[in-house]
């Protein structure tokens, strides 16, 4: 047999084989002893899985299985005409109604999901941190990643109890010097806090660029240290925005403190008078005594168009 025969033959679909597919009965038979009673719903359709192995599909009634499928596959042996039953499954068709692909927690956690007595462990190759401290690689004793803690917490009969790093120990030393905490971020980490704190209250948000001034020169700004307070700052003010939030020093609302006085309102101006007193004009004067009307005569007009 020649290669290219063997590709057209890999190639070729599997034909629907005759005695499988009219099989319907028994397959159904298999889903209905597999399902709850009255699960199995209408009959869909047989499709071909190879030579003679046939896959019939039924509706699925079963409540909140929207689109889904019983499958049952039979196949029968080379020249026999008896049609054995292979597996029977419930499947999502193409409409199937599904769940929503799974996230690790670690991927799933959003900001603002830790709540009151919710523990979140940092990795031990956290790229957001970096050793406070050289000489030791182990947290403090105390920490609660410690091993030691560890080893207490899964006990059962376990107390809390707060231990001390041994005198002249580098933990310990570390602590005298106010270097208590065992890492501290990196600079990696401060550059992701940086990227959120400038998208959330940076020069480039909608209340900045229509601020009068920038954050940089407003009283209600409280300064903050280490590098990021080099370009960031707290807000104090309580009418703002970004009251209690890390604000970028490019960053600004109507609420500055060197903000423009909002202008009185206007009021109208007084009247301008010419003369202390007023003057009367009838609507209707009266003609005097001695004045006689002018009456036209009708016939001159007549003979002065003539």
């Amino acid at each position: 047999m020649s290669a290219a025969t063997t590709r057209s033959r890999a190639r070729r679909a599997p034909a629907l084989d005759r005695l499988c597919a009219e099989a319907v009965d028994l397959a159904r038979e298999a889903a209905e002893e597999a399902a709850a009673p009255g699960v199995v719903g209408e009959y869909v359709e047989a499709v071909p899985e190879g030579d003679r192995v046939v896959t019939h599909f039924f509706e699925c009634a079963e409540p909140g299985y929207r689109g889904w499928r019983w499958a049952v596959t039979v196949a029968r042996a080379s020249r026999a005409k008896n049609v054995t039953l292979d597996e029977t499954v419930l499947l999502p068709g193409p409409d199937a109604l599904l769940a929503p692909e799974w996230v690790p927690w670690s991927e799933r956690l959003r900001p603002g999901d830790l709540g009151p007595g919710d523990l979140l462990p940092t990795e031990a190759d956290d790229l957001r941190l970096e050793p406070a401290y050289t000489g030791e690689d182990e947290p403090l004793p105390d920490s609660a990643v410690s091993e030691e803690m560890t080893e207490r917490a899964d006990a059962e009969d376990a107390e809390f109890v707060v231990s001390t790093p041994s005198r002249g120990a580098i933990a310990a030393v570390a602590e005298e010097l106010g270097m208590r905490r065992a890492r501290v971020l990196s600079r990696y980490g401060r550059n992701m806090a940086a990227d959120r704190w400038d998208e959330a209250f940076g020069a480039k948000t909608p209340m900045a660029q229509a601020a009068p001034a920038s954050c940089v020169s407003c009283g209600f700004l409280m300064a903050i240290g280490g590098s990021l307070g080099q370009a960031f700052g707290v807000c104090a003010n309580e009418f703002s925005p970004a009251d209690g939030r890390v604000v970028s020093l490019d960053y600004g609302c109507g609420g500055h403190s060197e903000a423009a006085v909002m202008p009185k309102t206007p009021r109208p101006a007084g009247p301008v008078l010419d003369s202390m007193a007023t003057d009367e004009f009838p609507l209707h004067p009266t003609p005097s005594a001695g004045s006689v009307p002018t009456v036209a005569d009708p016939a001159s007009e007549d003979l002065g168009h003539s």
